[in-house]
């Protein structure tokens, strides 16, 4: 895979027609797709770069969107966080920044882990906090805070907050992983 497609529907129906859509029109892999709160949809296609913009493009067409994005070139981290969290290498330093959409903070956390030598550990999209998104990752302190700041002047409207910690304890490492 090499292309990730990101699409956020307004209700479960048109989210779940639209996924059936974007399959039948390009040659792309349904990599994921589940209601998240607020009775939206989302949905992650994946494939060629070409296919992918003609799933997303067919999807732009309706206006029962909230949010859309294609990544070319798509972080390997990403795809993997995006099916399961991963463990913490490293407790140097952990950043969290949260988005108001889904669709957004994927792209976000794929622009993090390109902007800096961080490692991307949980993505968590919509389901139970209300349609807002956050991602987890961890590096150097250095690397950390330039990874923020990339993901926050990404996101410009969608961001709400984000933290650094360094040296976080070990014990509030495992709450929010939930994994060690």
């Amino acid at each position: 895979m090499d292309t990730l497609g990101v699409v956020e529907t307004k209700t479960i129906a048109s989210g779940v027609k639209l996924a059936d859509e974007m399959l039948k029109i390009a040659d792309v892999t349904l990599v994921r797709a589940s209601t998240i709160c607020s009775g939206r949809y989302l949905i992650f296609v994946s494939g060629k770069q070409a296919d992918v913009e003609m799933a997303v493009s067919h999807a732009r067409l309706t206006n029962r969107l909230t949010g859309n994005f294609v990544i070319s070139g798509v972080s390997p981290e990403l795809v993997t966080v995006l099916k399961k969290r991963l463990p913490i290498k490293t407790e140097q330093a952990i950043g969290l920044v949260e988005s108001s959409t889904v669709s957004a903070g994927i792209a976000a956390a794929d622009i993090a882990v390109k902007s800096a030598d961080i490692s991307l550990h949980r993505l968590v999209t919509g389901l139970g906090i209300c349609g807002k998104s956050y991602f987890i990752f961890s590096g150097e302190l250095a690397a950390v805070e330039e990874a923020n700041n990339m993901a926050k002047e990404f996101l410009g409207t969608n961001y709400i907050e984000s933290i650094v910690l360094a040296r976080p304890e070990h014990d509030v490492v495992k709450a929010i992983i939930g994994v060690r």
